[in-house]
């Protein structure tokens, strides 16, 4: 069982398999052999289900390297008389999707048969190679799988993913992995009947990242390196295993979906008050070379939509981290940020102020443009002054306490309460300010 992307050759010019890599020797033929994503390939499930009803779309398959796309898209294509056409996003451009099109024109009108157009990365194509499609997958002539490692939603235009469906593919699981390579061991032309023993295959399964075309093709270099015993035994160890993987794999493209899942564990960590998973998250990110600038206009969010008031000195720490790495610059920023990052996730959470323009802005929406009660509008004017604008105003610091209690709100909110003070931090105070200033309000 294998999953994975390599171009394949034309008939009668299949490389021998001596020359070919694992990932490619053991890529399966149908969806018997495929590992993973039970959700799209099992019984009942769409994928399964398209292929038994000879009925396939245009889709995009969105997930992490090497978890099947490329091999699923043909296994469809093979499942269903398809001709299957592949281009890559990096190194095709419309000259060839058009002479693609051409193919698959001619492919339906004088052959009857089906033209899969799968393109990998698609989401490196620009919107006029993305436009370049939009005919041809909209009458028919083509039937476009594309894969991509990263949100469809943010880098696939609207029109052509209007047109397709959108499947998820999930990263293997570590059993679904380990059987990838035992299964390699046991059955490729190369390989079977050869004694093979690895001393860690945990160890082996985490330098491939969850990547199953990785864990193949590290395995085979690493049993080309490594020697045999006097019992004529391969030998992996765990230096074998470094070497042929070179180092641990960290999946991370400050570009791609992963991307974004860093991001948000680093946002949750600090608002769930964890300051060691914060400064891991945030490690993660710098070591994939991420903008610093980045993380720190995440926090001056953060500080006011997950702490707000319980703390108000987390804004000033957020903003002046962002200042801070202006002037320093790496690699000391990432001082400033692990600074900032456990002040953040250490300090009183609220969310309060957010709830409270979240709700304004609801009921902005539901009552329209309400207007301004007369007592708080402007009179610069004698005609306005005769309308009662400004009439009956209470300036606040002529009363005790610099306060004077009227009605700010229009007539028909005038009981709402917004902002609610959760009692936590620095926000208690308010709540009892707040509470004994308007002691008609339920806060």
């Amino acid at each position: 069982m294998d999953l994975f992307g390599n171009e394949h050759t034309k008939e009668g010019t299949k490389p021998q398999a001596q020359f070919q890599p694992l990932a490619e020797r053991m890529r399966p033929k149908s969806l018997d052999d495929f590992a993973g994503q039970k959700h799209l390939t099992g019984e009942g499930k769409p994928i399964r289900k398209m292929i038994e009803n000879n009925n396939v779309f245009s889709m995009i398959f969105w997930g992490p390297p090497g978890v099947g796309k490329t091999t699923l898209a043909l296994i469809i294509a093979n499942s269903v008389n398809a001709e299957f056409i592949q281009l890559s996003a990096v190194s095709s451009g419309v000259k060839d999707v058009r002479l693609a099109i051409e193919r698959a024109e001619i492919n339906q009108k004088h052959l009857s048969r089906k033209t899969i157009l799968f393109i990998d990365e698609i989401h490196r194509f620009n919107k006029a190679q993305q436009d370049s499609l939009l005919h041809s997958v909209e009458s028919g002539v083509i039937t476009l799988i594309g894969a991509t490692t990263e949100n469809p939603s943010f880098e696939v235009i609207s029109p052509l993913l209007s047109r397709c469906r959108v499947y998820v593919l999930e990263d293997l699981s570590e059993v679904e992995l380990l059987q990838l390579a035992e299964n390699a061991l046991s059955n490729d032309t190369e390989l079977k009947g050869q004694k093979i023993d690895i001393q860690d295959k945990n160890l082996m399964l985490r330098f491939s990242g969850g990547d199953a075309r990785r864990l193949l093709n590290g395995l085979d270099l690493a049993i080309r390196s490594a020697a045999k015993d006097d019992n004529g035994i391969i030998n992996i160890t765990n230096d074998v295993l470094k070497e042929a993987y070179q180092k641990n794999y960290i999946r991370y493209d400050k570009d791609a979906e992963e991307h974004y899942n860093i991001i948000s564990a680093f946002i949750k960590s600090i608002r769930g008050s964890d300051p060691d998973a914060a400064v891991y998250w945030l490690a993660r990110m710098l070591k994939g070379g991420e903008e610093p600038k980045f993380i720190a206009r995440r926090m001056i969010v953060l500080a006011s939509e997950d702490i707000g008031n319980a703390d108000p000195n987390a804004l000033t720490i957020a903003t002046s981290a962002f200042t801070a790495i202006n002037y320093i610059g790496m690699p000391e920023a990432q001082l400033i940020l692990s600074q900032a990052a456990t002040y953040l996730a250490s300090a009183p959470k609220s969310n309060a102020s957010y709830l409270a323009i979240m709700e304004a802005k609801q009921d902005v929406e539901l009552t329209g443009e309400l207007g301004v009660p007369l007592h708080l509008r402007n009179a610069p004017t004698k005609l306005m002054k005769q309308m009662d604008y400004g009439k009956e105003y209470k300036y606040s610091h002529d009363y005790e306490g610099h306060f004077a209690q009227q009605q700010y709100l229009p007539e028909e909110l005038k009981d709402k309460v917004y902002y609610k003070p959760t009692g936590i931090g620095e926000e208690s105070k308010i709540k009892d300010r707040l509470k004994n200033w308007w002691k008609n309000k339920q806060r």
